[in-house]
């Protein structure tokens, strides 16, 4: 099974599977695990108290905030950025072009994806490159996104089309937009954009 090594930083420590390579000049927060096989490039910034599932690869360009879960098989392409909290399911995926070919080369057509805090990707979702994903939004799993998705949606099926609007703990909301496990309450602001209600 192998070892878990403790790597000593400037910010702390973190973790770090034996079979995993972490290449000179990546940066990772104090407090993150790299499981089995991974590798993170040099350049790479992943925050602290992550967790780095198995045969994940983050790229030279990719950025990752504190307190993201990657799940097993993922691979974090150059001008990838996740925010905070964020979970990527197992072998869900990045791409960084939208018209690749083996013999084009296309590095300066890199299109950046974003991943706003508190949002989750299900497993073997794929998110087309150049979007924004919002914050808290849930991607169910096996969907294709193609556009940007909106604060709090919900978004399954190919191409990925909403389904309705989910809690920041997780649960799609009723109509009423009072999510009936954490009691938290949503209502729309004035550009019609699902927003938490502190005036419920």
């Amino acid at each position: 099974m192998g070892e878990m090594i403790p790597v000593k930083t400037d910010g702390g420590e973190y973790l770090k599977h034996e079979s995993s390579y972490i290449d000179d000049g990546a940066e990772i927060g104090a407090g993150t695990r790299v499981w089995h096989f991974s590798h993170i490039m040099k350049g790479a910034k992943v925050g602290s108290n992550c967790s780095i599932g198995q045969n994940v690869n983050i790229a030279a360009r990719a950025v990752i905030g504190n307190g993201v879960k990657i799940q097993n098989n993922v691979s974090l392409y150059d001008d990838v950025i996740l925010e905070d909290g964020v979970f990527c399911g197992p072998s869900c995926v990045f791409t960084n072009v939208l018209t690749p070919r083996a013999f084009v080369e296309r590095k300066n057509e890199y299109r950046e994806t974003r991943v706003m805090k508190g949002a989750s990707i299900g497993a073997n979702a794929t998110i087309v490159c150049g979007v924004t994903l919002g914050k808290y939004c849930f991607i169910g799993a096996g969907a294709v996104v193609t556009k940007n998705v909106p604060d709090y949606a919900l978004v399954i099926g190919n191409p990925a089309r909403p389904r309705g609007y989910v809690c920041e703990c997780g649960v799609k909301l009723p109509e009423n937009m009072l999510c009936p496990r954490c009691g938290k309450s949503y209502a729309k602001d004035e550009t019609g954009a699902i927003v938490p209600n502190d005036n419920p």
